[in-house]
């Protein structure tokens, strides 16, 4: 007879079901794993064979067949151990087929038959409690798996363990969900002295999620900006967390089980990869991108990262989503992202500032930033110079609000557009509007429309621009307190598309 056992194979966030099938038959000793597995699964039997062995049970002097259905779906990754191990034996009577029948399993063996974490666990556990399944995982994913909470998550810390629950002489107690953290950010805004239409500018972004780009000399304060935006950020929600939580746990990110509700902050070196930006590799794994899903993406020196690995951006900042295209692998990740991007307005760095001479001025500056594409520019919603500080002013108080008094600001515009769209499941904040929810929630009052409609014939504002312009608009008036979008907040909206550091609009 065949003894079945249920694990997951990954494709992106999403787990397809994989049924694990052994088979004992007469024949020459030998242990035979097929369909389609990589160099890690089919490195799968000699651990099953070792864990066994520290268990003291013998594989018989049969053929044993493991079979990885469906046979076409690329298997990869460790997890594929226990799931062999359970299934086997099973095939050996030593466990009950039934019980092994209604769990997923996924972990690692060490040769003595400990349990070792993997990747994975918590969309494991989604797609058991789609199969109406209990998830069997190694202890150290416990945690982290039960966070889904629609299905029962039995964490071993070995074989033996696994062993022991379904012969009855130990059952596994069912784990607990891992807390729920909150990193309390030590950088607040009001240690920054100045830049105050900076401090604007990310209050804006943070509110609606509109992508910005910063320009300014060297040491002017654009990376220490970024850094605190994270401080007027809200609290990712319920299903956000949920959402971030699964790419993280595919990264293997997720540290003793707790699901943070921090936004994501991630910050990438400027000669990172296409595919450590995009996602890609071995396994088509997640970007930085999707590692910033509902969180913040920081691009430093935003002229420095290679041209190609820039313009790879523009389709996922529009749709959301990434698709990673491979050989043997399609897979979409959904990436919606604030990006923050900081640059030097030229290769010295001083081409705007009065006290230094750039001394290839006007063209180091469009050399520079003539390395971001004109498409991509389009895509910021605001822009902004970061001038530098005096040395006169280092001395002064700080002034500006605190970061819990923007935050504040902030949570009230973001609730405000969670009630707006409670009907629009494709909208969450105003950088998401568009078409008849564009013009429904974000259409100017007369003098306002009179005033976007001279801009753009003009300045030359496309079709992009113009909406984009509507978008930070109902941001900035829903900062206000406004039901509706009106000349003064279309006059600031404008103003953060004007620089004559990017090139105007």
């Amino acid at each position: 007879m065949t003894a079945r056992a249920y694990t997951v194979a990954f494709e992106g966030v999403e787990a397809r079901l994989v049924e694990v099938q052994c088979a004992l038959s007469p024949g020459s000793p030998a242990f035979n794993l097929v369909g389609l597995p990589d160099k890690a699964v089919s490195e799968a039997k000699e651990r099953v064979r070792a864990a066994l062995q520290a268990l003291s049970i013998a594989l018989p002097a049969k053929r044993i067949t493991v079979n990885l259905s469906p046979a076409d779906l690329p298997k990869e990754g460790s997890h594929f151990d226990l799931p062999i191990a359970v299934a086997l034996l099973a095939a050996l009577d030593i466990i009950p087929r039934d019980e092994v029948e209604r769990i997923v399993a996924l972990g690692e063996l060490s040769l003595d038959g400990r349990l070792i974490p993997v990747a994975g666990a918590l969309p494991a556990a989604m797609a058991a409690a789609v199969e109406d399944r209990a998830l069997l995982c190694p202890k150290a994913c416990g945690a982290e798996a039960a966070w889904v909470g629609a299905t029962q998550v039995l964490a071993a810390a070995s074989l033996e363990e696994v062993l022991h629950h379904y012969t009855g002489r130990a059952p596994i107690i069912p784990a607990e969900a891992g807390e729920v953290t909150r990193t309390r950010n030590p950088r607040d805004f009001c240690e920054v002295k100045g830049q105050e239409r900076a401090k604007r500018a990310l209050e804006i972004a943070a509110a609606g999620r509109h992508h910005l780009f910063m320009v300014g000399t060297p040491g002017s304060g654009k990376s220490m900006l970024a850094a605190r935006l994270p401080s007027i950020l809200p609290p990712l929600s319920a299903v956000e967390a949920l959402e971030t939580s699964m790419i993280h746990s595919l990264a293997g990110l997720l540290t003793e089980g707790g699901i943070s509700r921090d936004r994501p902050f991630r910050e990438p070196h400027h000669t990172a990869s296409m595919a450590a930006i995009v996602g890609g590799g071995r396994g088509a794994k997640p970007g930085e991108i999707s590692l910033a899903h509902n969180g913040v993406l920081f691009l430093d020196e935003f002229p420095e990262f290679p041209r190609t690995v820039l313009d790879t951006l523009r389709q996922p900042i529009e749709t959301g989503t990434v698709m990673v295209a491979r050989a043997n692998a399609h897979i979409r990740y959904p990436c919606r992202f604030l990006l923050i991007a900081a640059a030097n307005p030229c290769k010295c760095g001083y081409l705007s500032d009065p006290s230094r001479a750039c001394g290839r001025a006007p063209i180091c500056g469009e050399d520079y930033l003539g390395r971001i594409s004109g498409p991509l520019m389009d895509r910021f919603d605001l822009r902004v110079e970061v001038p530098p500080v005096a040395f006169a002013d280092l001395d002064l108080p700080a002034s500006g609000d605190p970061s819990a008094t923007i935050a504040a600001r902030v949570a009230t515009a973001r609730a405000v557009q969670t009630r707006r769209f409670a009907n629009h499941p494709e909208a969450r904040v105003n950088a998401d509007l568009e078409g008849a929810t564009l013009e429904t929630f974000a259409t100017p009052d007369a003098e306002g429309k009179s005033l976007i409609s001279r801009v753009a014939e003009r300045m030359g504002l496309s079709a992009r621009g113009y909406h984009r312009v509507l978008r930070v608009a109902r941001t900035i008036a829903d900062l206000d307190g406004s039901d509706q979008v009106r000349k003064p907040h279309i006059a600031e909206a404008i103003s953060f598309r004007l620089s004559s550091a990017t090139g105007g609009l």
